[in-house]
């Protein structure tokens, strides 16, 4: 089964979503990540019959990291009411191909979403069915020619991460849709949600989870500089 599991209970699975999965089902076709973890489900507890797997919140496909599913409806309303209020904690990392001006802020725009080019894009000023996003982010570590910034969302919008650090100059490699200058061999970009953290459903308790990063040389790199 390739699926990466990071947290298993009674009500909830973590996955490590690579850039190749899909979260929901699309126009392509293929297999779903929700279908993977289901066939998974039912061959590790060898459950006949349908498979009750919620989808509780989502990561783009080309995007790679944790990704959290509900086990059950009661798991699913409560996950489902935990991201709707933001009280979970939600980290990404980001390769990109500029430094960030400052190294360190917060990003406040109004998004609106192309539904046939399916991008976002965004202003200072709100506009008919505009959205406003919000998050903060700060420079890790530079090689020669990327850079590593940690982000932390406030909100959950459309393409939220990848278009704001566009319009701030700092494209995530391999995105060519916000203008990255080439793409990724295998179309990932540089967007890996590395932390989460949610209360469990029934117990309460913190369930923190830390995503490995995608084998991938210049991950590497970064996640190696990090640790000296």
């Amino acid at each position: 089964m390739s699926i990466q599991v990071l947290h298993i209970d009674n009500h909830t699975i973590v996955v490590n979503k690579q850039p190749s999965d899909i979260v929901q089902g699309d126009k392509t076709g293929d297999e779903t990540l929700a279908e993977k973890v289901k066939l998974y489900l039912a061959e590790k507890f060898n459950k006949q019959g349908n498979v009750f797997c919620g989808v509780v919140h989502r990561l783009d496909r080309p995007t790679s990291g944790a990704l959290v599913f509900a086990r059950t409806s009661k798991g699913l309303t409560r996950l489902n009411e935990q991201f709707r209020e933001k009280s979970t904690k939600k980290i990404y990392w980001a390769v990109v191909e500029s430094v960030p001006e400052p190294k360190e802020g917060k990003l406040v725009h109004f998004l609106k979403k192309n539904e046939k080019q399916n991008k976002s894009y965004a202003s200072k000023d709100e506009t008919t069915g505009s959205k406003r996003a919000v998050l903060s982010y700060k420079l890790l570590l530079s090689s020669d020619n990327y850079h590593l910034v940690e982000i932390q969302l406030e909100t959950g919008r459309h393409h939220q991460i990848r278009c704001q650090l566009a319009t701030i100059g700092c494209t995530i490699k391999g995105d060519v849709k916000y203008g990255a200058k080439r793409s990724n061999k295998d179309a990932s970009i540089h967007l890996h949600a590395r932390h989460l953290e949610f209360s469990h459903p029934t117990s309460k308790e913190l369930i923190q989870i830390t995503a490995p990063l995608p084998n991938d040389p210049l991950w590497q790199f970064f996640e190696s500089e990090l640790r000296q």
